[in-house]
């Protein structure tokens, strides 16, 4: 692997306070496809992140991210919901992380680990 530049990781540093200190969705939108996958989660725990916003965090491919957008109280049920795996051999932190926050919400869960109300 190549050794990062000093003015790459000056660039990189700037965009992990932008990330940290964005204010809305318009200025978190750039993060969306960061190509550095920590900005990205810092992106996700960004208390202003509104619920659109966290949805698209949600299609991030790595789990460290999704787990960022689990974490964010804004984030939404519906996006909640899609995070979680109806595979058992698939599911992982993710599921089980988003099972306890719609747990802690009030959804209610059948033996196959989904929600009872799923269609």
């Amino acid at each position: 692997m190549v050794k990062k530049s000093i003015e790459q990781k000056a660039a990189e540093e700037l965009r992990y306070i932008a990330a940290s200190g964005a204010a809305n969705a318009v200025e978190l939108e750039p993060f969306v496809t960061d190509p550095n996958q920590s900005i990205r989660a810092v992106a996700a725990m960004n208390p202003d992140a509104d619920a659109e916003i966290l949805d698209r965090f949600a299609n991030d491919k790595f789990w460290g991210v999704r787990m960022e957008v689990v974490r964010n109280a804004n984030v939404s049920q519906a996006t909640l919901r899609r995070l979680l795996e109806p595979d058992t051999r698939k599911r992982g932190v993710v599921h089980h992380a988003a099972r306890a926050k719609l747990e802690a919400r009030g959804v209610a869960f059948g033996v196959d680990g989904m929600p009872e109300d799923a269609v």
